[in-house]
């Protein structure tokens, strides 16, 4: 692994956003006046509760440590219905507009994938209540889902250096790593049949997850702020793109702090499905691979004892879902040139720029050329 470490890079892009309470550090894009919120969204679930009547919201509060690309809010809403109280958990994620990390605006497909992967039924997915396409409400759309009970592997700060995931004993790691890779490798078994909406008219998948991430660079690439190291590794990505292209859903953001884990390190739910495609599963297995690489650097790129190596992730992932892994090499370097995107758009919507402006320095860069050295 060559280049520097984003770790402490990303903490620092996200730090001119970052609040922090005693809970932890708040890295939502925007923070919204709760109370504010709660009396819109009484409101308004006062007419989608059937027979409901004395609604009442509580425990509105942000995630911490996560939630930086979408804005989510956790709360609790009471009500009686039939003489009965009923209290339920629910999360209301809504659609970014000025602070877009991510190219497309895929919002009302991320809430239709996760009702089909819900009614599936092989992908542990939070139950989607409710799509609201009205901005007038909150100022954007957006949808309700239930809140599973559960913790989540947080990014600031970095799960592998303190939190439940560092307490844990290598034992319940082991066990933690395979159940995650085992929940990631069940999405193959959805077919593409279950989400038509997600493939293009082509019905090239793979290609249109590629046109997807080549039209970001040429957003993010100007005369102004050029990117010659991105531009040369999409180049090379370009020369070397794989034979082995297996069909099936892209999650878009397959890693364990999208993984909503139970107290026996069981995987609850896979969440933040805001880049969907059909553009095969080892869109996904790459970037899983890529970001454990990238959270592992500033640890000298060792992992936890108790994790899953790459080796050991690549051959479970192909022995549950029965694909061949052949061109990982190329998908992993495709997931790190995505990610060094990302970095520059984030930069962006920061309004900073990495240490000495350069943004070649990213270690995705060096990753993807390393990767693609070895495809």
């Amino acid at each position: 692994m060559s280049g520097r470490s984003d770790g402490p890079m990303l903490a620092e892009v996200m730090g001119a956003g970052m609040r922090s309470d005693e809970q932890g550090a708040i890295v939502a894009p925007v923070a919204r006046d709760l109370d504010e919120v709660a009396e819109t969204l009484t409101q308004w679930l006062a007419v989608r509760l059937p027979d409901a009547s004395d609604v009442r919201l509580s425990g509105l509060t942000y995630p911490r440590g996560s939630g930086q690309s979408a804005e989510t809010i956790l709360f609790d809403v009471h009500y009686r219905s039939s003489g009965v109280e009923h209290r339920e958990g629910l999360v209301i994620r809504i659609k970014p507009t000025t602070f877009r990390l991510f190219r497309h605006d895929l919002f009302a497909d991320e809430f239709r994938l996760m009702r089909a992967l819900h009614e599936h039924g092989s992908v542990p997915v939070a139950r989607v209540r409710w799509l609201e396409e009205d901005p007038s409400i909150l100022g954007a759309p957006f949808f309700v889902m239930d809140r599973l009970p559960g913790r989540v592997a947080v990014s600031v700060p970095s799960y592998l250096e303190q939190g439940w995931v560092a307490d844990a004993t290598a034992a319940q790691r082991a066990v933690l790593w395979e159940n995650c890779v085992r929940a990631l490798a069940a999405l193959p078994s959805v077919p593409l049949s279950t989400v038509p909406f997600l493939v293009p008219e082509s019905g090239d998948g793979f290609g249109g997850e590629w046109d997807r991430w080549a039209g970001f660079l040429d957003e993010l690439d100007t005369a102004e702020r050029p990117l010659p190291k991105h531009r040369e590794i999409l180049r090379k990505l370009t020369d070397a793109k794989p034979d082995n292209r297996p069909e099936g859903i892209v999650w878009g953001d397959a890693r364990i702090g999208n993984m909503l884990v139970d107290d026996d390190f069981r995987v609850r739910a896979l969440m933040d499905w805001e880049q969907p495609s059909a553009g095969g599963a080892l869109h996904d297995l790459g970037w899983w691979l890529i970001n454990q690489r990238g959270k592992s650097l500033p640890m000298g790129g060792r992992l936890l004892p108790g994790m899953l190596d790459r080796a050991d992730t690549i051959a479970l992932w192909q022995q549950v879902t029965g694909l061949s892994t052949e061109g990982i090499d190329w998908y992993e370097a495709f997931a790190a040139y995505k990610m060094a995107c990302l970095m520059v758009n984030l930069y962006d919507l920061r309004g900073q720029r990495p240490p000495n402006g350069d943004y070649a320095a990213l270690h995705h860069i060096g990753s993807a050329r390393d990767l693609l050295a070895g495809a």
